[in-house]
């Protein structure tokens, strides 16, 4: 059974690496935040001041400080460093030196005229691994456009596939072109310190992520059935193309669950359970191709029956029938659910004396689990264990640094 703790004594998986962290926002901390639940060392650069953006958005604390900041920034180890002065930038090639990784989500060409960029600093450091997350990459002809995640989920593709056909495209109400490039971002820097370590020079190299490639990516069959057929996919609201059944139901409670009765035989027991023997028997339906050509009776049926019985009745019933359904959850019902309890998807740290519950971070390793061992600190928090146990400053330079708002 997976078990989340605070505690600090497993050290993870990734115990012993040393990421540096320049970025701001979403999608480069949230690769460093999951590098560090799973024990790598995160050293998190932000501007003297306020630091990261992301520490005043949405609900505040009594602090004022960003609930999300306490997820977003766990573990990490939060120094202060002005990027617009020569010394400041010294201070990053100095702790880019001393690191394993190094992670930035800038526009392309920042880093490079501040004189950080991979040649520059992997001339030090040959083994850096140095991951670049911006909206469409360092090439190419996009590559200097101003890239959200909004805005590259659309020219991803998935905007377009998600919605009504006769509405403007959705978006959904989270940033999930960021999260999925930190994913990515975090997948290619794994994949960087195994040729590191296969590597007998041990050398590094670049990983380039885009936002909008990372949700490219979620484009399954659409190349190549464009590619062979000319087929562009369209969006169609709560079911998906070719794949019959699969849909939202209403119930008669006011509430929607979702069944998926897509494999041969599971659609046969679908039907027997909502009292359509003639539709679950019916050859033409027998395979899927055949239940696509019949969709609009086969959803019809089911919705007629799903609209006569309350949620909780209709899951029981696909349960019993083994046809896989399930109700649709917003927060509040996930922090009740025993069986996100069971797995561990909650943890508990102290902000200000005060408990909060932030989310667990999967996958669940048995053996070198991940945790959170601190909530997101205060900006500036760790400048003097960095600076002066890591880069050996002494307690006259760090004040002199201070006071011309060097860090």
């Amino acid at each position: 059974m997976p078990q989340n703790s605070n505690s600090t004594s497993g050290q993870g998986p990734l115990a012993g690496i040393r990421v540096l962290e320049i970025g701001q926002l979403i999608a480069g901390p949230f690769t460093g935040c999951f590098l560090g639940y799973f024990g790598a060392e995160v050293i998190k650069v932000e501007a003297p001041g306020d630091g990261d953006p992301i520490r005043k958005w949405r609900m505040l604390g009594d602090d004022g400080t960003s609930l999300w900041w306490r997820s977003l920034g766990r573990n990490k180890k939060c120094i202060t460093v002005n990027l617009r002065t020569d010394e400041g930038r010294d201070i990053v090639r100095k702790l880019a030196a001393e690191s394993d990784v190094l992670i930035e989500n800038f526009r392309p060409g920042t880093m490079e005229r501040w004189g950080l960029g991979p040649e520059d600093l992997q001339t030090d450091n040959p083994g850096l691994i140095y991951s670049r997350i911006s909206g469409y990459g360092q090439t190419g002809p996009y590559s200097e456009k101003t890239g959200f995640a909004s805005v590259c989920e659309g020219i991803g593709g998935f905007r377009h596939l998600n919605g009504f056909p006769d509405r403007a495209p959705v978006r959904p109400n989270l940033s999930m072109g960021d999260t999925l490039a930190a994913l990515h971002a975090a997948l290619g820097i794994l994949m960087a310190v195994v040729k590191k370590q296969n590597d007998p020079e041990h050398r590094g190299q670049v990983i380039d992520v885009a936002i909008y490639e990372a949700v490219f990516n979620l484009m399954e069959s659409m190349v190549p059935e464009y590619d062979y057929g000319k087929e562009i996919r369209q969006c169609s609201g709560s079911t998906l193309t070719g794949i019959v059944p699969t849909n939202t139901y209403s119930c008669a409670d006011g509430k929607y669950v979702i069944i998926g009765g897509n494999g041969d035989s599971i659609y046969k027991r679908l039907m027997h359970a909502v009292g359509r023997d003639d539709l679950g028997e019916d050859p033409r339906m027998a395979n899927n191709a055949g239940r696509v050509d019949n969709e609009p009776e086969i959803d019809s049926a089911i919705a007629e029956w799903t609209s006569k019985r309350d949620s909780d009745e209709v899951l029981d019933i696909m349960a019993e029938a083994e046809v896989p359904s399930g109700p649709i959850y917003d927060v509040a019902d996930m922090m009740a659910d025993e069986h996100f309890q069971a797995r561990g998807l909650f943890e508990k740290v102290e902000v200000n004396g005060q408990e909060l519950t932030i989310p667990a971070i999967p996958p669940f390793l048995s053996d070198t689990p991940g945790a959170t061992r601190w909530p997101g600190p205060e900006v500036g928090s760790h400048n003097q264990e960095i600076l002066s146990d890591v880069l050996g400053f002494d307690a006259e330079t760090l004040k002199r640094f201070e006071s011309e708002g060097i860090i």
